[in-house]
C-alpha cells in the first residue's frame, strides 16, 4: 500500500485513513479518562456508554433554534435564582462510565457544586430536543438513564412544531406529568417560578 496522509490529501486515502485510525483508537473499550481527554479536544457532542463512544449526527438549524431559545429562558431563571444553565456540548456524568450530553441542562443554586472543570454531574432539569435521528434514543434509552441517575425533571421538545412533554421523577421512574401544545404556557413541576409560553421556543426573531 502507498503511504497515506492524515488528514487525507487524496480521495483514495480516506478509507485507508479511517481503517488506520480505527485500528489504533477504536478496538479497545474507552475509559472515562480517554473519553474526557477526547471531549476536551472537540466541540462535537460525544457520549460514553458501556465503554463505547456515541457520536450523534449534527443537529439541524430548526433544532438549534429551539435549543437556543430554551437556553435563554433557563439562563434567565438561573440568574434570578443563583443556578446555572448550559447547552451541549457539555458531558454530564450520570454514573461511573456513563456520560450523556443533554441539549440543555439546568442546575439550581444548591447543586452548582456538581459542575466540574471537564464535565458536570446530575442536573436538576434535562431537556432533549427531538430530531429524527435521535428520537428513539431520547424517548426510551435516555429517559430510562436519566431516571436511574435521579434527574428530577425531564423535558422532551419537538424541534419542528409546538410540543413539549414533561416528565417528573417518582420512585425511580418518570411519570407523564404534562403535555403542552400551541397556545399553552409551560410550567416547571419541580422548579419554582419557571414558566414561559411554549410559542416562545419557536419564535423567529
Amino acid at each position: 500500500m502507498d503511504a497515506i496522509t492524515i488528514p487525507p490529501t487524496r480521495a483514495a486515502d480516506v478509507e485507508p485513513a479511517k481503517d488506520f485510525l480505527f485500528s489504533v483508537y477504536g478496538e479497545g473499550l474507552w475509559t472515562e479518562e480517554r473519553y474526557l481527554d477526547l471531549s476536551g479536544r472537540t466541540n462535537r457532542i460525544i457520549e460514553l456508554s458501556e465503554g463505547r463512544l456515541i457520536v450523534p449526527p449534527m443537529p439541524t438549524p430548526e433544532h438549534q433554534d429551539v435549543v437556543g431559545a430554551l437556553y435563554l429562558i433557563l439562563r434567565a431563571w438561573a440568574r434570578r435564582h443563583g443556578g446555572r444553565a448550559f447547552v451541549a456540548a457539555l458531558p454530564v456524568r450520570l454514573w461511573a462510565g456513563k456520560f450523556r450530553e443533554p441539549d440543555v441542562i439546568l442546575y439550581t443554586r444548591e447543586h452548582t457544586d456538581r459542575i466540574e472543570k471537564q464535565y458536570a454531574g446530575v442536573p436538576d432539569l434535562a431537556v432533549e430536543v427531538l430530531s429524527p435521528s435521535t428520537e428513539k434514543v431520547d424517548l426510551a434509552e435516555k429517559m430510562q438513564e436519566y431516571a436511574e441517575a435521579g434527574i428530577p425533571e425531564y423535558w422532551i421538545v419537538d424541534a419542528e412544531s409546538p410540543r413539549l412533554e414533561q416528565y417528573v421523577l417518582a420512585q425511580g421512574r418518570y411519570t407523564d406529568w404534562a403535555r403542552y401544545g400551541p397556545g399553552e404556557t409551560v410550567r416547571a413541576a419541580t422548579l419554582a417560578d419557571l414558566e414561559f409560553p411554549l410559542a416562545q421556543l419557536y419564535a423567529q426573531e
